[in-house]
C-alpha cells in the first residue's frame, strides 16, 4: 500500500482521506485512505492506528467492495503483530459459532510511505480486513438497525447467551448491551441487527480482551479487575436452560478454537501456546457445567442496571 501513510496516522483528529495505491498480485488500484477507530486513534494508545480504505472501482480480490475497515498492528513490533492475530482468532472463533457475527480476512501489507518518514521497521506488518456491516446484514438476510435504547426482550436470546458465554472465554469485558459512553446509539462494541423479527447483538472490538493481553488494557476500573487476563461474566440474567445450550455449543468446538489459534499466522509457537492455555482454563472451568452456570447466575446483571 503506498501512500503518504505518515502524513494519514498523524491526522487523527480531522480524519481526512488521502489517495493510495493497493497493490495485489501485481494489479494496482486506488484507494482513499483515513484513520478510524476511538480509543485505537490515541497516539498514546497506538503508535500505528486502525485504518479506513475506500475504494474506486474495486477489483480482484476487493472486487464489490466500497469501504473495507483495516485492523492494523497498533505498535511497530512482532508482539503489535501478535496482538492484532490473537484479535483475529478471536472474531475467526466467534465466526464458527454463530454465523451472524463479522466475518475477518488476514493480510500482510507492506506499508510504502511517500512521505519518506516511516521507518524501514514499521514497513511489513499483519493486519486484518472487517466485514462492512451492511455486507454482513445482506449476508445473513437481516437488516442493520440504530437504537437509543434497547430492551432485552427484544433480543434473541439464544444468539444472546452465545455472546456472553465467547465474551467470558476469551476474557473480554470491554462491551455491553447498553450506549457506550460519547456514543448517540446502542451498544457499546457492538452492532444490532434485525433477524427473523428478533434483534442480534453482533459484537466486535476484542483487543481488550484477556485473550490478546494487549500492552494498553487494561479493565474499566468499576469492575475491581487487576488484569484483562481475569475472566468476568457480564451478561445480563438469563434462563438457565438457554445459557446452558449456549455454554454447549462452545464446549462442542473447543478443539475447532484451539486450531485457530494454533494456525493463525503472525504467532510465535509460545504465543500460540499461551493463548491455548488460557482457553483451555475455561474449557477446564466450563466442563463442571453446575458450577460455571451458579457463577453465571450470581454475577449475572439484572435488567435495567
Amino acid at each position: 500500500m503506498t501512500g503518504p501513510i505518515s502524513s494519514t496516522i498523524e491526522d487523527r483528529d480531522q480524519r481526512e482521506e488521502r489517495a493510495f495505491v493497493l497493490a495485489l498480485d501485481g494489479a494496482e488500484q486506488d484507494v482513499w485512505v483515513r484513520v478510524r477507530g476511538s480509543s485505537r486513534s490515541r497516539k498514546n494508545v497506538c503508535k500505528f492506528p486502525p485504518l479506513r480504505l475506500r475504494f474506486e472501482d474495486a477489483a480482484g480480490v476487493f472486487a464489490g467492495q466500497n469501504e473495507l475497515g483495516l485492523v492494523t498492528h497498533c505498535r511497530n513490533s512482532d508482539r503489535g503483530d501478535a496482538d492484532v492475530m490473537e484479535e483475529y482468532a478471536a472474531y475467526r472463533s466467534f465466526n464458527i459459532l454463530s454465523p451472524v457475527s463479522f466475518r475477518v480476512r488476514p493480510v500482510r501489507i507492506t506499508y510504502s510511505d511517500s512521505d519518506g518518514r516511516l521507518t524501514e521497521r514499521a514497513q511489513r506488518r499483519y493486519g486484518f480486513f472487517v466485514e462492512r456491516p451492511e455486507q454482513m446484514a445482506m449476508r445473513t438476510g437481516g437488516s442493520m438497525l440504530e437504537l437509543d435504547a434497547l430492551s432485552l426482550a427484544q433480543l434473541n436470546p439464544d444468539h444472546t447467551a452465545l455472546v456472553y458465554v465467547f465474551q467470558y472465554m476469551i476474557g473480554n469485558t470491554d462491551w455491553s448491551l447498553v450506549t457506550g459512553d460519547g456514543k448517540e446509539h446502542c451498544c457499546h462494541n457492538g452492532r444490532l441487527l434485525e433477524l427473523g423479527g428478533q434483534i442480534h447483538y453482533v459484537p466486535y472490538d476484542f483487543d481488550l480482551a484477556g485473550v490478546v493481553n494487549a500492552p494498553y488494557a487494561k479493565p474499566d476500573p468499576s469492575l475491581r479487575l487487576r488484569s484483562v487476563r481475569t475472566r468476568r461474566f457480564r451478561g445480563f440474567c438469563t434462563k438457565p436452560e438457554t445459557l446452558r445450550a449456549a455454554l454447549r455449543t462452545v464446549m462442542r468446538r473447543e478443539d475447532d478454537i484451539y486450531r485457530i489459534f494454533r494456525t493463525t499466522p503472525g504467532l510465535g509457537d509460545k504465543q500460540k501456546q499461551a493463548d491455548i492455555e488460557y482457553l483451555r482454563r475455561f474449557f477446564e472451568e466450563a466442563r463442571n457445567e453446575e458450577e460455571l452456570l451458579a457463577y453465571f447466575e450470581k454475577r449475572c446483571l439484572m435488567s435495567g442496571k
